[in-house]
């Protein structure tokens, strides 16, 4: 793959050549092994864990021989972070979707059911097969999915970046069947997760400090609560005082999806390219979470409220009537300011409403630590239709529907 290449785990950019490898410690003939210490490279990103050593390569190469242990090895790392890369890494396809969430959006809970979706219905749906591309993220992901889907917990408030400097985003590998003259073959693209917290986008600074993936991302989810448009609560009729805990902290948050949006905007504006006088090219997602406390509201005709099409291809018309849906309501709901934001910046946005969950939570009684999902269980409502339009933006499925 010629150009230039993007770390899945740090975001830095590399060609092909600077690759380099890590032994794999396996004992040679000779009996020599190399002994695992830690690497000074990962330190800085507070990994402490003891890996065999640095091996210098071409990583055009594939594989690299080390000087002392004489194993040949095709462990290939980031030449920035020492991250393992996926299998041949620079011969296929990746892309950075970047994930945003704002405060109380819900956005780590989006993530793991996304991620669960995409595995399970959403892969048989497209004939795929996505799996992760790390023990790391394939052990993490594991431990997230269980407490959700078997313990039935929420996850924790993702802590910010300044808490955790060590956060790594989960990466997975997926794989799409392909038909090329007269034989089947394997399309296979390597996705990027970051989990960023939601105080991370409180300040320019903060912005700035947790996003610099977004200059490498092929596509930006930006996840926001409707619930803290200004207007919102009172112009459905809805009562402050009966939504749930995290529902009354998103409504009284001082922090607004168009506050959150002008910052994002900002920092996509320095990305190389972007003049003033320049659109932004690349495409975005936002999708309003937790749109199932608003059933009541929207009616049983809103296009919110329909399930998402079932065909092993991106539905375009479908889509297009969610996008005109919303619209209309930010219209009624804060004057058309995101929207009228989103059009003088953005060439390809499309909005979208989500549930995650599928029922609001029940409330947490003081003795227990962590918060349950309802009783009903989960039932995700149209969390994969964000995900699926940018992968046809990016021409990994198809689109279909126009």
């Amino acid at each position: 793959m010629a150009g230039k290449l993007t770390c899945p785990y740090c975001y830095g950019n590399f060609v092909e050549k600077e690759i380099t490898f890590r032994c794999g410690g396996l004992r040679a003939a000779d009996g020599k092994q190399c002994a695992p210490e830690r690497d000074p490279v990962r330190v800085r990103f507070a990994d402490m864990t003891p890996v065999p050593p640095e091996v210098a390569g071409d990583g055009r190469k594939l594989s690299a021989q080390c000087k002392q242990c004489g194993n040949t090895t095709t462990l290939q790392i980031c030449p920035h972070c020492h991250s393992q890369l996926p299998v041949h890494y620079s011969k296929i396809n990746s892309r950075m979707v970047a994930m945003i969430g704002a405060k109380y959006s819900g956005k780590s809970v989006y993530t793991t059911v996304l991620l669960h979706e995409l595995i399970h219905r959403v892969g048989r749906r497209f004939d795929a097969a996505v799996v992760g591309a790390d023990e790391r993220t394939r052990k993490e992901f594991a431990n997230d999915e269980r407490a959700l889907y078997t313990d039935g917990v929420l996850p924790v408030t993702t802590r910010t970046a300044a808490a955790e400097k060590g956060r790594q985003p989960f990466v997975f590998k997926l794989a799409l069947g392909e038909r090329r003259r007269f034989r089947n073959t394997l399309k296979h693209t390597v996705l990027s997760f970051f989990d960023t917290a939601g105080e991370d986008l409180e300040t320019d600074k903060g912005v700035a400090e947790n996003v610099r993936y977004l200059s490498a991302a092929g596509g930006i989810v930006v996840l926001l609560d409707p619930l803290t448009i200004p207007g919102v609560v009172a112009g459905l009729g809805l009562d402050p005082a009966v939504l749930p805990p995290d529902a009354q902290k998103a409504v009284a948050t001082t922090d607004t999806p168009i506050n959150i949006l002008t910052r994002v905007t900002e920092v996509l504006q320095k990305m190389p390219g972007i003049g003033p006088n320049r659109m932004i090219d690349v495409p975005v997602a936002i999708a309003f979470s937790k749109v199932d406390a608003l059933w009541d509201a929207l009616g049983d005709d809103s296009p919110l409220r329909q399930p998402a099409p079932g065909f092993a291809y991106f539905d375009e018309t479908d889509s297009q009537a969610v996008h005109a849906y919303v619209q209309a309501l930010l219209q009624d709901w804060e004057g058309g300011q995101i929207d009228q934001l989103l059009a003088k910046y953005y060439r390809n946005y499309r909005y979208f409403g989500l549930s995650a969950l599928g029922a609001v939570p029940p409330a947490r009684p003081p003795e227990q630590q962590r918060q349950k999902v309802a009783t009903s269980g989960i039932q995700p409502h149209r969390v994969e239709d964000p995900f699926l339009w940018l992968l046809s933006r990016l021409n990994v499925i198809e689109t279909g529907g126009r």
